[in-house]
């Protein structure tokens, strides 16, 4: 049976690709740092402790997996992390965070599955955002981390290709998550102001299931409408 691996799998995006891989009937290995509230179970899913912004916890369990399965088939970066305001406002362990959860950890996480990944030829696929490639007021910080991503994925699929192995990134915009919940604003409820995490999991699917030899390298989904609902104090 074919492994999968999904980072922030404990919720939003990240549960809703655990969901389709395993509906496309893939063995999924998730990471996230608590699924206390995490209601899904499934014989398929395999949740593990693990917070991707330490690294040697990052490493030893990837390990642990890597050993336990001896094969991964696909690895999906989803991981992230965002604080937003006035640059001057964002604390110095806000951006480290950042850094650590959006560009560091998926580094890290590649360099450990790559021989495996190279076996399989499989799948790498790195969820960026709209923001690394459109400039915004008030997320420099989290829009470079983002766009560091982006660069690194383009680089890294013209090392690999010729091993067979696939690099995709997605660029969801805003995006009805949890995402959300620490900031002082949120995606307008309308439906045609956000995308779903549904929605950027059939995306997943879509560039999985592409023919042999056909790379779809980047995907990026917006909501039909800009909208964006501030939150009262």
């Amino acid at each position: 049976m074919d492994i999968a691996l999904v980072t922030g799998a404990s919720s939003g995006i990240g549960l809703c690709v655990v969901e389709k891989l395993i509906g496309m009937n893939y063995k999924v290995y998730g990471f996230a740092r608590d699924f206390a509230k995490t209601a899904f179970t499934h014989v398929k899913f395999f949740p593990m402790v693990c917070d991707v912004t330490d690294t040697n916890m990052l490493v030893n369990q990837t390990q642990a997996l890597l050993k336990e399965t001896g094969r991964l088939d696909v690895l999906v970066n989803n991981a992230g992390v965002g604080f937003f305001g006035p640059h001057e406002t964002i604390h110095p362990e806000k951006i480290e965070r950042m850094v650590n959860t959006n560009l560091l950890a998926p580094m890290v996480l590649i360099q450990v599955t790559l021989r495996h990944l190279k076996k399989s030829e499989g799948f790498i696929i790195n969820m960026a955002s709209a923001a690394a490639l459109e400039p915004g007021r008030f997320g420099g910080a989290y829009g470079a981390t983002k766009a560091g991503l982006h660069q690194f994925g383009q680089s890294l699929f013209a090392e690999v290709r010729k091993s067979g192995v696939r690099v995709v990134t997605l660029y969801p915009d805003m995006t009805m998550t949890p995402f959300y919940d620490e900031t002082d604003f949120a995606p307008h409820k309308d439906h045609t102001c956000h995308i779903t995490p549904e929605c950027v999991a059939d995306a997943v699917a879509q560039a999985i299931n592409q023919r042999e030899g056909t790379v779809i390298t980047q995907i990026v989904l917006k909501p039909q409408r800009i909208g964006v609902e501030r939150k009262k104090n």
